[in-house]
């Protein structure tokens, strides 16, 4: 009949499946950040109504979780049989390599944790070297939530630094100059360190990368004071 539409395969589209709408969802994901594409450039990106998106996968959170749960499983998990601080760091490293590529999927496992299927072979390996450790079941769990969501905070912080990258230049540019008082020694060591990273610019660009390790060796060295008074009994 004149004006009826024509299928998928009559105008040349590929079918809309929900692999092929997540990838399209990644790939936003990629340029945007989790937070920054609607169900609607979703829909142009697969060539399909909005309405089509909800019944091959659901509402934008349920993308999203997919999203997520895609994102979790491109990371390497470390051998299990290393030692738990060594595995702690490496996982943690490989976590931000993968994460700082998808903008605001640190931040959605940092508030809810990943699903069960996509996150349970990585906790059960977390926990398994936390509690060979020494730990007991409780500890070991909260030690395992502490690691991840400061890993994944520092991330968001990256993110969102990234993302105000101009701002964020004309404010370290402010911190990069002596203060006015001289007896404010503290700010001008401050000073002096943040002109240093400014005038270098291979050491700026690794900033981030530089403070995430910091981070993540400075919360270890604590679990492992922890993790030395639960061996000595105390």
């Amino acid at each position: 009949m004149p004006g009826r539409p024509r299928s998928r395969d009559a105008a040349g589209l590929p079918a809309v499946t929900p692999d092929r709408i997540i990838d399209a969802a990644l790939e936003l994901t990629a340029r945007h950040g989790v937070e920054s594409w609607t169900l609607r450039q979703l829909a142009g990106a697969v060539d399909a109504y909005p309405a089509v998106i909800y019944h091959h996968v659901g509402d934008r959170d349920t993308v999203v979780t997919a999203v997520v749960d895609r994102v979790i499983a491109m990371y390497e998990l470390p051998p299990a049989e290393m030692e738990w601080r060594s595995w702690w760091r490496q996982f943690l490293t490989n976590l931000r390599l993968v994460f700082m590529r998808y903008p605001g999927v640190a931040r959605r496992v940092a508030l809810n944790g990943p699903s069960v299927e996509a996150g349970g072979p990585t906790v059960d390996r977390a926990m398994r070297t936390l509690l060979r450790a020494g730990f007991e079941q409780d500890e070991a769990a909260m030690v395992c939530r502490l690691l991840v969501s400061q890993a994944c905070l520092f991330i968001s912080l990256e993110d969102d630094q990234r993302k105000a990258s101009e701002v964020k230049a004309q404010i370290s540019g402010g911190w990069g100059e002596p203060p006015v008082d001289p007896d404010l020694s503290g700010l001008a060591t401050l000073s002096e360190s943040v002109h240093e990273r400014l005038a270098d610019p291979e050491k700026n660009r690794d900033y981030f990368a530089e403070l995430f390790d910091y981070a993540v060796d400075r919360v270890l060295d604590g679990v492992q004071v922890r993790l030395d008074e639960i061996n000595r009994g105390s």
